[in-house]
């Protein structure tokens, strides 16, 4: 069966199960070719609905969680978009699809991605570089938890690892009426979060579905000794 059918197959399991609400979310799903975002020994498993490892202990997540988060960042063509934990580059060619359509040049939004791991960076550039989306991408070598100040304020922000609690600089650097998802707990229990910054600038966090992600390492985040102790996920 080719990827393309697999892709397909997928993406009505996931609207089957509620994962998949909206056309606009469809589309980039069916659009984003995610064996191109896994590692090439992996690239048969690559329409699985689970995570995957992509090396330095980090995973791409499982199709079902991406399109969770996704539904519930609401991006929209032209937003600004920041996210943190870049891993293999695949959340990030789901928003880049969705905020910046290729066919649609006056849909100029764009995706700012931050990723700790050098070599996790490069993996994801040389990913969206061949799937077409540098242009609209930027991959960053950082904190993640410090946001990226240089092109704040945000639309929405997106976080792919779990924090201790929501970090103050993404808060700031989030435009108000802006959302947030993001993972928030421990190695033991996680929820994610539906942040949502009002025109006053006042902040209302939901806590959403219980989740498993690795653990967002940082100056806002988890130090290095405490994500030792998460373990293999």
């Amino acid at each position: 069966m080719s990827y393309e059918e697999q892709r397909r197959l997928l993406v009505e399991k996931l609207k089957r199960e509620g994962h998949i609400k909206t056309p606009i979310v469809e589309r980039a799903f069916l659009r984003v070719p995610r064996e191109e975002f896994v590692p090439p020994q992996l690239r048969h498993r690559a329409y699985e609905d689970t995570p995957l490892p992509i090396g330095k202990g980090q995973t791409i997540s499982a199709p079902h969680m991406v399109a969770i988060m996704t539904e519930l960042l609401e991006p929209r063509p032209g937003h600004k978009v920041l996210e943190v934990g870049t891993g293999s580059g695949y959340q990030a060619a789901i928003l880049a699809e969705i905020v910046a359509p290729g066919e649609d040049k006056g849909a100029e939004g764009h995706v700012y991605t931050v990723e700790r791991h050098p070599e996790l960076a490069e993996f994801a550039r040389g990913n969206l570089r061949r799937t077409g989306y540098a242009d609209r991408v930027t991959v960053i070598v950082g904190d993640g938890s410090l946001g990226y100040p240089p092109e704040a304020p945000y639309d929405r922000i997106i976080v792919t690892a779990a924090a201790p609690r929501v970090p103050p600089p993404l808060l700031e650097q989030l435009k108000p009426g802006g959302r947030m998802v993001i993972p928030v707990g421990d190695a033991y229990e996680q929820r994610l979060y539906l942040v949502v910054k009002r025109s006053d600038g006042s902040v209302e966090q939901v806590p959403t579905t219980y989740c498993i992600f690795v653990p967002l390492v940082g100056k806002e985040g988890w130090p290095d000794d405490a994500a030792l102790g998460w373990g293999p996920l």
